[in-house]
């Protein structure tokens, strides 16, 4: 991956806090692997800062980081009291009709970091609403209450609307031969998705600042959410 200017990724900052939009395919925190990731990125630009929550490697869209310590605990009794609103915006295998439908199934995550409803898991709640329908798909918006491992990807799998591109949890990988009636693919090449990810986007967060103000943002998708989006509309 390319170098990262910071900079580029603000949607919002004041004297305690930014929020970015993430890229994909890069780890909120450090990662052996790789030379970047969001929290070295952070330190550069300001020492202090803290990751306040953590989005999945291939998740784009709206991460919080804390600028200093006060700033950081304010933030972190919001989320423990769940006052925190996160919400996210997937597209998905099928029609499918939800008007704030509540999935609360309890998640239990083993140490390959593939997570399961199970009886035996903590609890973890999530609400779906249906924003669009297309010819196959749907767009969901999905508003996580808890914030477990892979939350939202097994509880839309569990209502048997898996996240297109997440095949660990069931979801097939979206081509553009699945929305074009008369679509020819060049002779000897190989039709790609149109987006190589799990189509997961962190569309906004709201939580109080340490002046008790509303901070509320919203995260522009990421170039390749927005070129699938196009061609979802374009071919219903």
């Amino acid at each position: 991956m390319k170098k990262i200017d910071f900079k580029n990724l603000i949607l919002f900052e004041n004297a305690d806090y930014i929020v970015i939009n993430k890229l994909p395919y890069l780890s909120t925190l450090d990662d052996r692997h790789e030379s970047q990731n969001i929290l070295h990125l952070a330190k550069l630009y300001t020492p202090d800062a803290q990751v306040c929550h953590r989005l999945d490697k291939e998740t784009s869209g709206c991460l919080v980081i804390a600028k200093h310590q006060e700033a950081y605990r304010n933030i972190a009794i919001q989320f423990e009291d769940r006052k925190v609103e996160k919400i996210y915006h997937a597209v998905v295998d099928g029609i499918h009709e939800h008007n704030n439908t509540l999935v609360d199934r309890n998640l239990l995550a083993n140490n390959k970091g593939i997570a399961k409803v199970s009886k035996e898991g903590k609890p973890a709640t999530t609400y779906f609403t249906t924003l669009k329908t297309y010819y196959a798909h749907s767009l969901i918006e999905c508003k996580p209450v808890t914030g477990r491992l892979h939350q939202i990807r097994v509880h839309l799998a569990y209502l048997k609307a898996p996240i297109c591109g997440d095949d660990l949890y069931g979801g097939k990988p979206l081509y553009l031969s699945n929305l074009k009636r008369r679509f020819n693919l060049k002779k000897d090449t190989e039709e790609q998705p149109i987006m190589q990810r799990v189509s997961l986007h962190a569309y906004s967060i709201g939580f109080t600042g340490l002046d008790g103000q509303t901070i509320k943002v919203e995260a522009p998708y990421h170039k390749d959410y927005a070129v699938m989006m196009k061609q979802l509309e374009k071919n219903r």
